[in-house]
């Protein structure tokens, strides 16, 4: 048991200075300190790091911190949603806006302006998707008439040179990024336009599983770093399965667990399911990831 200690404030005090008392704190700091400790603990173990995060974070300044989390070659899987390679894709040409939450949305939609959240993203964003994404998948179908998504996620890799995306980056390093729900986004419908004329075009949503469960095998232990939920969460933690579950787990949710919903579900719900190991180091921080990760993240990579 430790006593409560009262933050101390001074001059230009550094980020990881303030992450450094946030143990003692209570409340959600000390989650979030003990979510640095075992962040750090999988990196120090020599664990496969996974990343899990949904598709609105990557539509946010959250792009870059992925990003640099592949630079530094911290991670060694990711997995997310659909629409997060649109986003990484789209905002390596053309940036997003900040709006407001209250916003008219009668109004926007007349302006064919769409809002995520506080996010501003115009139609004109999704035509430039369409100009660049069709090229790559004639490219693709000329190779091979059915891929898989991180296949094709590979080839969209290939060609960013915006160095604050992330896609960038895992093609660079070659981290594999899984996306089991890939056709749930402007790619998947300009998939569905491309097939039209190319009937024999798909998508192997299937043909990942094998090389991701080698990964799972590959080392002695495995940590998820989990942002928010859905299928890029429930994607990472039930292929630990296989495997006894992750030995390490870092959730981090605004969802509450009252309704059952596996977003709102906290870490120690995934021991029950095996998803999590019994003798994991595990922790759940309640708070927006925007808030968060970027204090977490400077301290894990001592920036």
């Amino acid at each position: 048991m430790e006593f409560v200690k009262d933050f101390e404030l001074k001059k230009n005090m550094s980020v990881n200075e303030i992450t450094e008392q946030m143990n003692s704190c209570g409340f959600q700091a000390t989650q979030l300190g003990r979510a640095i400790e075992i962040i750090k603990r999988m990196k120090n173990e020599n664990a496969t790091i996974f990343l899990s995060f949904t598709s609105n974070m990557v539509a946010s300044g959250l792009r870059s911190i992925f990003a640099k989390l592949a630079e530094r070659k911290f991670i060694d899987v990711i997995i997310t949603a659909g629409g997060s390679i649109d986003h990484d894709l789209i905002k390596s040409y053309k940036p997003y806006m900040i709006g407001d939450f209250f916003l008219d949305d009668v109004n926007l939609h007349k302006k064919e302006i769409n809002r995520l959240g506080n996010i501003l993203i115009s139609n004109e964003h999704y035509i430039l998707l369409e100009k660049k994404i069709q090229p790559i998948l004639k490219k693709v179908y000329e190779k091979n008439k059915v891929v898989s998504p991180s296949e094709l996620i590979l080839e969209i890799g290939k060609t960013i040179k915006d160095k604050n995306s992330i896609l960038y980056w895992t093609t660079k390093n070659k981290i594999p990024v899984f996306c089991p729900g890939i056709t749930d986004s402007a790619i998947g419908l300009q998939v569905y336009f491309f097939k039209q004329e190319h009937r024999d075009f798909g998508i192997d949503v299937t043909r990942d599983m094998n090389e991701l469960a080698d990964i799972v095998y590959k080392r002695k232990k495995n940590g998820g770093i989990i942002l928010g939920g859905g299928i890029s969460k429930h994607h990472t933690i039930a292929v630990n399965i296989v495997k006894g579950g992750l030995n390490y787990a870092v959730y981090i949710t605004t969802g509450e667990p009252w309704d059952g919903s596996l977003s709102g579900a906290q870490a120690n719900e995934g021991v029950s399911w095996g998803k999590i190991s019994e003798k994991a180091s595990f922790v759940t921080v309640n708070c927006d990831v925007t808030v968060v990760f970027p204090l977490i993240a400077s301290a894990v990579l001592d920036l």
